[in-house]
């Protein structure tokens, strides 16, 4: 009787737990439940906590304290001094960390609308970030043409692609000899994944790259995953990041969100990802909270995208049918959004570990 007791008790119990979702074991068995590790680097691009204005030993501290491996520098702005001296010693202090710091900047192209000569002209610019690219120890230096808004000028994009290959192919020598890759970003509508493909080839896949990034291409009506299936093979390095897409009457609207808020199936991925580009870091780049509409109901939105190919926007509309429609975010001071920016890229970062298996330490 005593034994029938025993073993009806620790059958209800294997059932409640059971049902609960908690495999019997304890300890182990929540192992178990964790998702296989896919060995690829995982870091946060620095742009993602912008309002928080910290300098590169904050921004390593910050790193380190969510056990990523990669930290992405995205401008130039966090660096006191520019000299390879100090350069070395930041570089010095993020190894201390278990980090290594790659490094990026804005635009190098010289007609672009979004170009500045903060930093002279855009051939020392180039120059100025190979240099300090090396000194930081960085594989990679990350460039950006420009912004959609490059498509309405006199040439189009072609014309801008044609600017920017010249520039980088006045620096090929000094990237070579530094080690530095120049990673050119898909950047807030300038270019879909094909038009990039087309300037690396130009410049030289042996020292210009792609620095991917999944949310711009939601905002060139490209699917994230056929937009890593092009630039896979040319990817440097990353800045990444989820994006919920719904029909609205024009088109449809994009807003970009944490990592597993979204509409991405980050699963498959980061495992197409892994094969592509395995030695590329994951670098997270959380830019919530606001939408955009691509109204591409509307005749005159094509004459900024007349190449664009039926293949491509038949695969954007089949996921935006999948969507929903959220709320937009706004911050009601500087604090509360110092706040909302350090939430979404340590909930990002979280999930990337836990759910997704990415990251060396995590």
């Amino acid at each position: 009787m005593n034994n029938m007791n025993t073993d009806r008790r620790s059958f209800l119990k294997s059932t409640m737990l059971a049902a609960a979702g908690v495999a019997v074991g304890g300890a182990a068995a929540a192992q178990d439940s964790k998702p296989p590790k896919l060995d690829l680097k995982l870091g946060l691009d620095n742009f993602a906590v912008r309002n928080m204005k910290w300098k590169a030993p904050q921004l390593i501290d910050y790193a380190a304290s969510l056990k990523t491996d990669s930290l992405f520098i995205t401008d130039l702005g966090p660096f006191e001094k520019f000299d390879d001296a100090y350069l070395q010693d930041i570089r010095k202090l993020a190894a201390d960390k278990g980090l290594q710091i790659q490094l990026g900047s804005w635009s190098i192209c010289p007609t672009s609308k979004a170009f500045k000569k903060d930093w002279g002209t855009a051939e020392e610019h180039l120059e100025l970030g190979i240099r300090m690219a090396k000194a930081l120890g960085s594989p990679v230096f990350r460039v950006i043409l420009g912004t959609g808004e490059d498509r309405k000028t006199e040439g189009g994009i072609e014309a801008r692609i044609a600017d920017t290959v010249k520039v980088l192919k006045s620096k090929r020598s000094q990237a070579v000899d530094a080690g530095v890759k120049i990673a050119v970003e898909n950047h807030a509508g300038d270019m879909q994944s094909w038009e990039l493909v087309t300037l690396i080839e130009a410049a030289g896949k042996d020292y210009v790259g792609a620095n991917i990034d999944s949310g711009n291409a939601c905002w060139t009506m490209e699917d994230p995953l056929e937009n890593l299936e092009i630039l896979g093979p040319y990817i440097a390095t990353s800045s990444l990041r989820d994006s919920m897409i719904w029909e609205s009457k024009s088109g449809a609207t994009v807003q970009w969100t944490a990592m597993g808020d979204g509409i991405v199936d980050f699963k498959t991925y980061f495992n197409r990802f892994k094969e592509l580009c395995p030695s590329a870091p994951v670098h997270i780049e959380t830019i919530s909270g606001f939408p955009r509409e691509l109204a591409y109901f509307n005749r005159d939105f094509w004459k900024t995208f007349p190449k664009a190919r039926a293949s491509d926007l038949a695969k954007f509309v089949a996921l935006a049918k999948k969507g929903k429609s959220i709320p937009p975010h706004r911050s009601a001071d500087a604090k509360a959004e110092q706040d909302y920016q350090k939430d979404q890229i340590e909930r990002s970062i979280k999930y990337c570990q836990d759910v997704l298996g990415l990251g060396l330490k995590g």
